[in-house]
């Protein structure tokens, strides 16, 4: 019996080079957007000790979003944009540029979504 084995999308090239270049900004902007967050809650209401946890715990679930750390592999590139859209990192304005297949693909996956 022949198995068909998964084959990721291709990457448009100009998208790939222009996700690469664009990665570093969302991540800057967004990780800003963090620690405005942090600081809301450190001023916040509440014991020093509650603040402090409180922190470590978001600080523990924010660590692993995609705004925060990519895995940067060209076949990962259309569902690192999905997680980045879902995070709040970027919306789909912010995907200006990029060619309109893969927009157009966004979109409509995220349809149900936004």
């Amino acid at each position: 019996m022949d198995q068909q084995q998964y084959q990721p999308p291709k990457v448009n090239e100009a998208d790939w080079k222009l996700f690469r270049k664009r990665v570093p900004e969302w991540q800057q902007a967004f990780m800003d957007k963090l620690n405005q967050e942090y600081i809301q809650l450190l001023s916040g209401p509440g014991t020093p000790a509650d603040k402090f946890w409180k922190l470590d715990r978001r600080i523990k679930r924010d660590r692993n979003l995609t705004g925060v750390i990519i895995d940067m592999r060209r076949s990962t590139m259309e569902l690192n944009l999905i997680r980045l859209i879902q995070e709040g990192a970027i919306t789909l304005e912010d995907l200006d540029g990029f060619s309109e297949e893969l927009r157009e693909k966004l979109a409509f996956v995220l349809r149900d979504y936004l």
